[in-house]
């Protein structure tokens, strides 16, 4: 017996060929430039709950340190 296509004319199994030309890592580095890890020292760690709270508290001094240095 011959199997068939699956619901919705879904296909049981498919081939490299298929599936078009794919492009390995392609958004890698637009994803890579849209995060950036900080790791912290425990103790700097301790005093924020969250990563909203450390972005908190840099904003202001980050306001202070471009209007000191002229840096945007």
């Amino acid at each position: 017996m011959k199997k068939g296509k699956g619901q919705a004319g879904l296909r049981r199994e498919y081939g490299r060929e298929d599936l078009g030309k794919a492009s390995r890592g392609k958004c890698h580095e637009a994803c890579n430039n849209s995060h950036k890890l900080v790791l912290v020292e425990r103790e700097v760690a301790k005093a924020f709950p969250d990563a909203n709270a450390v972005n908190e508290a840099l904003k202001p001094l980050i306001k202070v340190a471009s209007a000191a240095t002229g840096y945007k």
